[in-house]
């Protein structure tokens, strides 16, 4: 670097300065350096002491500025930051430094560093965006944080291959997530990967076990130690299944075995924070519900029991049936089963006396007339049953008959599908004349049931004033109280 100091001389003549008659007497010169002039001495004394200022470095990066030396404090960060994995430090911290530390940290970080130290939502929205193109952040109680350790363990749980992947996979991931994960939703489970067996003798073939030993080959991951370490789980949403298989299509895929129902039945009676059950599409049988429903009994705080799109029939409505009168349960849903006439009979005399059930869906299954009946005279007594789904049940006009008399009587039902019906002329005429005075009905479909134009157009009209009505004391509660 070079320097030029101008610096303020002495009065008297300038030494710097050189004439024009010194240059020609001397001769030839050599050359050298420029000097910079120094300024004339101000006689202002004031001058003396900021002299200093006229010092002038010229630095070799035309580009240099003190400007841009970051403080010490932004140096600290951006270490902490580089080093975070190793030297997790956070707590320490300001708040103000704590937000610059995670609005840089990276999502790849191993969540053994991450899990129960960062709680700042930010940085888990941008884990779950980075890994997720759709996050509907609503569906996990609106906290991101909550949604990425669950879909994490969906994701786990649903590429598990029993005796390929290591279980400890899955159960490592427990002391970080057991805090944040209240709700699992699984709608794959793969099977083991089957070996070709070898050639059996004469003794192996005749022992009768084969059924036995080639079912168990296809048990899928068992949820019990898990489960048993989510101590908030709520929610468990099972389909034993296999997605996007293609080509390699086989119906052992979809195999729900036997020694699957009973670990997982043991599973969900030990889990008493349960509160929704659903296990959906996975070909469950008579004999496989009644051995969940079993392990339901008495459940202390179970609410919503999901076992739709399955192949349950009367026996299976029976147990559900039972369930009904030994829990709290309020939401049932056995959407296209097999259920036919006794088994909806089984599920009309628990109704009857049951006084927790809000809502039962037998959609798509076959209860025919004699069932639907059945129903409708347990509805004369039920007092608590606000929903109603019938829709595909091969019913007609008796149905429709009884139903018109509980729609005069009943105070506490606001929905009622009967939708895919044969409900009829006569029929839709005398479900009109009920709803002539129901006043609590909101909703009721009749869409594709043989029922008239006008009854439909007229139901129609009552189910608004009905709407209307029930607007008006939720905007004025105090006003309808005191009347």
């Amino acid at each position: 670097m070079q320097e030029a100091f101008m610096t303020p001389t002495p009065s008297g003549p300038s030494h710097s300065s050189v004439s024009t008659q010194d240059k020609s007497s001397s001769g030839p010169q050599p050359s050298k350096p420029s000097v910079v002039p120094g300024p004339t001495r101000s006689k202002n004394p004031s001058s003396r002491a900021n002299s200093h200022l006229m010092r002038r470095i010229i630095a070799e990066d035309a580009e240099w500025s003190l400007a841009i030396v970051p403080l010490l404090t932004e140096l600290c960060i951006q270490h902490i930051i580089k080093n975070f994995q190793n030297n997790p430090i956070l707590k320490q911290l300001l708040p103000e430094h704590q937000q610059k530390v995670l609005s840089h940290l990276s999502p790849d970080l191993p969540l053994a560093v991450t899990a129960n130290l960062i709680a700042d939502e930010s940085y888990w929205r941008r884990c779950c965006t980075q890994r997720w193109p759709m996050c509907h952040v609503a569906g996990h109680g609106g906290n991101w944080k909550r949604m990425f350790f669950e879909r994490h363990l969906e994701d786990l749980l649903k590429h598990f291959i029993p005796g390929t992947t290591d279980p400890a996979v899955i159960l490592d991931l427990l002391p970080l997530c057991r805090d944040y994960v209240r709700r699992i939703h699984v709608d794959q489970f793969l099977p083991p990967v089957l070996m070709p067996s070898p050639p059996m003798t004469e003794d192996q073939s005749d022992s009768g076990s084969e059924g036995e030993m080639e079912e168990a080959a296809l048990d899928h991951y068992q949820l019990g130690d898990l489960v048993a370490g989510l101590s908030h789980l709520e929610e468990l949403d099972l389909v034993y299944g296999v997605k996007d298989c293609g080509m390699n299509f086989e119906w052992n895929l979809f195999l729900f075995t036997y020694r699957d129902c009973h670990a997982l039945a043991a599973t969900i009676k030990a889990c008493h924070t349960l509160k929704i059950f659903r296990l959906t599409r996975s070909k469950v049988d008579d004999d496989k519900a009644r051995i969940i429903i079993r392990s339901l009994l008495d459940h202390p705080v179970l609410e919503e029991l999901d076992l739709s799109h399955n192949l349950i029939g009367d026996r299976g409505a029976r147990g559900a049936a039972k369930l009904l009168s030994h829990s709290h349960l309020r939401v049932l849903n056995l959407a296209n089963n097999q259920v036919r006439a006794p088994g909806a009979q089984s599920l009309a005399h628990a109704l009857a006396q049951n006084t927790s059930l809000i809502s039962l869906n037998l959609r798509l299954n076959c209860i025919e007339d004699e069932g639907g009946q059945a129903l409708a005279h347990a509805l004369q007594t039920n007092r608590c049953l606000t929903t109603l789904h019938l829709g595909g049940n091969e019913l007609s006009e008796p149905t429709a008959t009884l139903l018109s008399q509980v729609l005069a009587v009943n105070t506490t039902l606001t929905s009622i599908n009967l939708s895919c019906n044969h409900i009829g002329l006569d029929g839709g005429k005398q479900l009109l004349e009920g709803m002539s005075d129901n006043t609590t009905l909101l909703e009721f479909d009749l869409r594709l049931s043989d029922v008239a134009q006008e009854s439909e157009y007229l139901i129609g009209q009552t189910l608004y004033a009905n709407r209307e009505a029930a607007r008006q004391r939720a905007l004025n509660p105090g006003h309808f109280m005191s009347h």
